[in-house]
């Protein structure tokens, strides 16, 4: 069994290292004679503000040549949405062209409409010239008269590439429209279209390694700098302050209470035990559902492995602007070699807290997370199918995730599974527990699990909720995101706020007398998850120019998978910082 998981798993890193030598060398045979042909592919269009909502390029009458041809392109590409197919222009390496014509086209009714809709929707189209981005819209709106119906609509016609190079490389391209050549197409009428280009080359100093700084330096201008800084410094001054108030007073209460449980045990051996103390015979009881808890854990631990694996990738620079499908090559492919941590974590928890059908904790580990995802997909990606969007995953790419799943993904679940059982850890207690629990005394309605986990979500969240905006704006729109490096210190300030606070609140809870600490330090934890989810709202509607139903499905159902994730991973950093907290507290103290 274990020869058979290893050989796919391999494969499995095997395409990643291509995916990052690709990045790496992938520049190296750019290079190209005069009157070389370089390709230009056309890749899709759609409406500006609808990023999920695009379609294939030649679904728009546009010139279509006799035989369309597709590019072969790999997984990341494809759930990208990226379809490319060779556009019917020909930019030839430093081959100047004035006005050619593609096309005479005799636009119908229906295409004209298409067209029309288009324009108001505010399509645009995107292609890849050597491996460089180039967008365009595809018509204009005149509102010259208030009312709409007075608004007319233009087609543009002719299109202006203006390419730099380098001696034997392209190193820039930029494409323009041509605003005096415009088609009319504001009625339903028959037309006669032609469509044209024009190409001009020229010669700059840029070298081929700095072409890719052009789409990057939008993140990094010094005011949106100024602002990830400054966001940062809140965040920092927030947390440094908020956390510093919570471990003083902590520190301090905890100081009293060791003084004041030693000077209990010297001076009266039958007085009554209070506060934290009295539950020392409850606190280490194992929770209810246990098999339920394991599996959130391991899934968390999965996560967060993903999570840092990403970051590495990132920060090594694998993820440069517009690398088509990198990211989510990089997401299936260690989400896959990462499930053998949470089938280890699970189960070793699990059979730690002596639970017996360690099997069935191994399947809930592995459809914890994997369940509402493909549910999630399998509805949206019907919807893309209904669209004709882009969006939807042709047949044999679900066929590859199904065999990665059922090839790397479950026999490394398995094998960590198997691990986790075999590992014969015990759970380390420092208290003897009761043979029954006691009774836990009337609480306050803030000191219940709602309150509590609103409590300990909001700060994590004010510490991120500057930078969610850009990564937002990134993932749901055209912002180009790469600074990283920031990225990964708010990542870092969110673990240390997460893991601070549930630790605070448990105190707080076992001082009250409540030993029930288990979930509530995992759903404390994970509340920031939901307050993203809330953020999602905001951003929508107030944020944003989404719109209809397809875009608005995509969205909140991509970020409620995404915001789950969340909750797993933080939930399981809460209660791993709450589990070294109460040990670390009853193993002061004397417990008989």
């Amino acid at each position: 069994m274990r020869k058979r998981a290893v050989a796919p798993a391999a494969v499995a890193a095997l395409l990643l290292c291509f995916e990052i030598a690709g990045v790496v060398l992938g520049a190296s045979d750019r290079r190209y004679k005069p009157e070389d042909p370089v390709p230009l592919y056309a890749n899709k269009v759609g409406p500006f503000h609808n990023p999920s909502e695009t379609y294939r390029y030649f679904d728009l009458p546009f010139c279509t040549p006799e035989h369309v041809t597709e590019k072969k392109e790999d997984l990341g590409e494809v759930l990208n949405g990226d379809r490319l197919v060779i556009a019917p222009y020909k930019l030839d390496f430093r081959v100047d062209r004035d006005s050619k014509v593609v096309c005479k086209k005799q636009l119908k009714k229906e295409d004209v409409a298409k067209f029309r809709n288009a324009i108001i929707k505010d399509y645009y189209f995107q292609m890849y010239y050597d491996d460089l981005p180039i967008w365009g819209y595809i018509g204009k709106v005149d509102k010259e008269g208030k009312d709409p119906s007075e608004f007319k609509y233009f087609l543009y016609k002719h299109i202006h590439f203006d390419i730099l190079y380098n001696d034997d490389r392209v190193i820039e391209i930029n494409v323009h429209t041509d605003p005096s050549a415009l088609v009319d197409v504001t009625e339903d009428r028959d037309i006669e279209v032609e469509f044209l280009y024009s190409v001009k080359w020229k010669e700059t100093t840029t070298p081929f390694e700095k072409r890719m700084d052009k789409y990057s330096q939008s993140s990094s201008l010094p005011h949106h700098l100024e602002i990830h800084w400054f966001s940062i410094i809140n965040s920092c001054i927030t947390v440094l302050l908020l956390t510093g108030f919570l471990a003083t007073i902590l520190m301090r209460v905890l100081k009293n209470d060791f003084v004041k449980y030693a000077h209990d045990e010297e001076s009266a051996d039958d007085q009554e035990e209070t506060g934290w103390k009295y539950i020392h015979g409850d606190v280490f009881r194992f929770p209810k559902n246990k098999s339920l808890f394991a599996a959130c854990l391991g899934s968390g631990t999965q996560l967060f492995a993903l999570t840092v694996f990403i970051f590495v990738l990132a920060l090594v620079g694998v993820f440069y602007p517009y690398n088509r499908g990198a990211l989510f090559t990089a997401l299936v492919v260690i989400y896959a070699l990462t499930s053998g941590i949470a089938g280890y974590t699970a189960t070793s928890f699990y059979c730690q807290l002596e639970g017996t059908n360690w099997v069935r904790n191994l399947l809930l580990t592995g459809c914890l997370f994997c369940g509402p995802l493909f549910l999630t997909f399998c509805f949206l990606n019907t919807v893309a199918i209904i669209y004709s969007a882009t969006a939807a995953l042709p047949f044999g790419t679900i066929i590859v995730i199904a065999l990665i799943w059922t090839l790397v993904t479950a026999p490394l679940l398995v094998l960590g599974g198997i691990s986790g059982k075999n590992s014969k850890t015990e759970f380390q207690a420092p208290c003897r527990t009761t043979k029954y629990p006691r009774e836990i005394p009337p609480l306050p309605w803030y000191r219940e699990t709602i309150p509590q986990m609103a409590m300990a979500g909001f700060l994590p969240f004010s510490a991120i909720y500057i930078e969610l905006y850009y990564i937002f704006a990134s993932v749901w729109g055209h912002r180009i995101y790469t600074i990283y490096s920031i990225l990964f210190v708010v990542f870092i300030i969110l673990l240390i706020v997460t893991a601070f606070i549930t630790v605070a609140l448990i105190y707080f809870q076992l001082a009250a007398e409540d030993h029930e600490w288990w979930w509530r330090s995992f759903l404390c934890g994970g509340s920031t998850g939901l307050f993203i989810y809330g953020y999602c709202l905001y951003y929508y509607y107030a944020r944003s120019d989404m719109s209809g139903f397809m875009q608005t499905s995509f969205f909140f159902g991509y970020m409620a998978c995404i915001c789950y994730g969340f909750f797993l991973m933080l939930g399981m950093v809460g209660f791993r910082a709450a589990l070294l907290f109460v040990r670390h507290i009853y193993r002061s103290i004397k417990c008989e």
